[in-house]
């Protein structure tokens, strides 16, 4: 009896040993599970895909930009010399001066000196009498002549500036035209291209300047002509204003006898 109760007991620990080591299988959550993982791994590798792609886009656009680099050049590491001497001569500051500026300037003592370097004959300040007084002369009178001479120094100043700069502007456009033969890509190009407009504008502009000093010159000798008509006609107004002036008193002085001369009878 006791043998019998102890196998008993003994067959259900087993039994209830055996219970609590099973486990519960769930075929429909087992599927799902699997079937969330594959959609979480078909996401990354479209992630995946994704990166992939943009880094080889961004590799072909690397790629391009160096072919275009190669073709056409980097133009920050295209150095002209002939950059620094045109930014040197546009920002040079003009010589010549305007006519007002000029006119404000005048010196009538200037002008009674002025000889041109030697090719005209100075008049002097003063002169002297042929009985040996020393006269000063009217300094009114020249400043016309003043005016004339500061346009003249005016256009001389401006023109030999303007040949010298000229001179190095056209051996500038020559340098820039060959290194512009000479050119292996586009960058440099269109580089030299840019400063062969700004030399050759600066060039003509050499024109413009010795055009302006010329039309200063011109239009001051107009005006000093124009000047010396005026005073001729208001010298001759006021000769004619004299001349009536003079006859009338003449006649008032001396009158004309318009009656019978009576002789004395014998």
């Amino acid at each position: 009896m006791k043998r019998l109760i102890a196998l008993t007991l003994a067959t259900l620990g087993v039994a209830v040993s055996a219970r609590a080591q099973w486990i519960v299988y769930d075929p429909a959550s087992n599927i799902q599970g699997i079937l969330n993982t594959a959609q979480e791994i078909a996401k990354f590798v479209e992630v995946i895909n994704n990166q992939v792609q943009q880094i080889q886009t961004l590799t072909d656009q690397l790629n391009e930009f160096k072919h275009y680099e190669s073709l056409f050049g980097d133009p920050k590491t295209v150095l002209l010399s002939t950059v620094q001497p045109l930014v040197n001569d546009l920002r040079k500051t003009e010589l010549g001066q305007t006519l007002r500026t000029l006119e404000t300037t005048v010196n009538a003592g200037e002008a009674m000196l002025y000889n041109a370097s030697g090719l005209f004959h100075s008049v002097g300040t003063t002169f002297t009498t042929p009985n040996g007084q020393s006269v000063t002369r009217q300094q009114a009178t020249y400043l016309p002549v003043a005016a004339v001479q500061k346009t003249t120094d005016n256009y001389l100043s401006v023109s030999t500036d303007a040949t010298a700069r000229r001179v190095a502007l056209k051996n500038q456009i020559a340098a820039t035209t060959d290194a512009l033969k000479a050119a292996t890509t586009d960058a440099e190009v269109q580089k030299l291209t840019g400063v062969l407009i700004g030399l050759s504008s600066a060039l003509n502009n050499t024109d413009y300047e010795i055009n302006q000093a010329t039309a200063s010159a011109v239009v001051q000798d107009i005006a000093n002509r124009n000047d010396a008509q005026r005073q001729v006609e208001a010298k001759k107004e006021q000769q004619h204003a004299e001349f009536t002036e003079a006859v009338q008193k003449y006649g008032q002085k001396f009158r004309l006898m318009n009656a019978p001369t009576a002789f004395p009878t014998p």
